[in-house]
């Protein structure tokens, strides 16, 4: 079951990787012309810059409560697969 939850962590994390690097650098560097011609502006701002300037912090803290969900949800699925296998031990032992 060890093998299968970090497996199953590491997947959660390079995901969460992964959006985290098409939000801030994505958005805000590599792709900024395409994102300004294509994607309607906020307030006054392009897209591409408001991005680059403040959507990839608040991706960012939005990404940090995704994780800390799927994170909390995997572990209660393993603790509960090692209780039904026995494996946990009784406080005090």
């Amino acid at each position: 079951m060890a093998g299968n939850y970090w497996r199953k962590s590491i997947i959660n994390t390079v995901c969460i990787l992964i959006v985290w690097f098409g939000c801030s650098l994505g958005c805000g560097i590599l792709f900024r012309d395409w994102c300004d011609a294509n994607l309607p502006p906020i307030g006054n701002a392009p897209f591409g810059f408001w991005m680059a300037q403040q959507g990839s912090i608040l991706c960012f803290v939005a990404l940090l409560v995704v994780y800390a969900i799927t994170a909390g949800r995997l572990d209660r699925v393993a603790e509960d697969a090692d209780a039904a296998e026995g494996n946990t031990q009784q406080k005090g032992e």
